[in-house]
């Protein structure tokens, strides 16, 4: 049986779970925030033998730890319902607290257990300081890169390049006065306009800069198992706040979209990075330079798929509902 932790706002499981329930397979969707108000649990160690029960009250499905063959970590989300709402918040806050750690307790126990993202994996593979350490004993090219809240070594930094990137380390928005959402997104920079900064705007938190490389165009990898999907993404015909400086600016401003074929070293690499990294999926983003060079930006352990699906109608899908049915005895 196949387990899938996920959010009832996440669309990415929906066809994979079509196919799996055509193809035979069963399986149970974890809706994680509502642990407490959609889901039965019980855990036990007797006679040193332990096993769990999860049981949507929903729908009926239910399954025992010891039948799940595969698990696909989509976005879980901490529990944020609860069955009954006391008068005291500390109390609710206290049983929310509670069913969080229930559920990462959870997660680690299904550790050894195939899976698509992990709550182990996931963390430590997050890391660009890891990524670019494993890219580049792969013989992957990288962009020079600085992490720093060093006023004198950014400037130092800055002036070994002309143009330079800057990118938050994770933070997507913050949200301003409490109204304005701003959403940070990669930002093209002269080095002059660092090299002006005084240093409380440089010291405030740990900066993230790199060097600006010229695109031809850029490049999202799929890799789930041996399955690859390249997907060429013509950043440069945008404008630089609609999608040239950084891609994702360009999903409301018609970002072309094209499944390529994959050069041989790319696909060794990719694999190899897996491996390394110990992961069975991750989505990888290059920049091919005009030159024709592949640039390693980053993988994420767990990144989004289903807008290159819809965009260019190749269906992802299937490749990830097949990797986590091959696992199933009698498929």
């Amino acid at each position: 049986m196949i387990l899938i932790y996920t959010n009832k706002q996440d669309q990415h499981p929906t066809n994979v779970i079509k196919y799996l329930t055509e193809w035979g397979v069963p399986v149970l969707r974890f809706n994680t925030e509502c642990l407490l108000t959609d889901y039965k649990f019980e855990w036990t160690c007797i006679n040193g033998k332990t096993d769990c029960l999860i049981k949507n009250i929903k729908n009926g499905i239910e399954l025992r730890g010891s039948e799940i063959s595969a698990i696909w970590e989509r976005r879980p989300m901490i529990p944020e319902t609860l069955p009954y709402i006391h008068q005291d918040e500390g109390i609710n806050k206290h049983n929310l607290e509670e069913a969080h750690s229930f559920l990462s307790f959870l997660r680690y126990y299904m550790k050894d257990v195939y899976s698509i993202g992990g709550i182990v994996s996931d963390r430590y593979s997050d890391s660009k300081m890891l990524q670019y350490r494993v890219a580049h004993s792969l013989g992957m090219r990288l962009p020079d890169t600085c992490f720093s809240n060093n006023a004198d070594d950014i400037r130092n930094f800055a002036r070994t390049h002309e143009q330079l990137s800057l990118k938050p380390i994770s933070g997507n928005s913050v949200y301003v006065d409490e109204e304005y959402e701003y959403t940070f997104y990669t930002t093209k920079v002269k080095n002059t306009d660092i090299l002006s900064q005084p240093d409380i705007a440089l010291e405030q938190t740990v900066c993230y800069i790199q060097e600006y490389i010229d695109k031809a165009y850029e490049l999202r990898i799929t890799a789930i198992g041996e399955d690859l999907v390249g997907c060429k993404i013509d950043s440069q015909c945008q404008d630089d706040d609609t999608g040239k400086i950084d891609w994702r600016q360009g999903y409301e401003h018609h970002l072309k979209h094209e499944i390529v074929e994959l050069p041989a070293k790319i696909v060794a690499f990719c694999k190899n990075y897996l491996k390394t990294m110990g992961l069975n999926m991750g989505c990888f983003d290059f920049i091919v330079t005009p030159s024709g060079d592949y640039v390693f930006l980053e993988c994420n352990p767990n990144g989004q798929w289903l807008w290159i699906e819809l965009e260019t109608g190749f269906d992802i899908s299937q490749i990830v509902a097949k990797n986590l049915a091959k696992h199933e005895q009698g498929f």
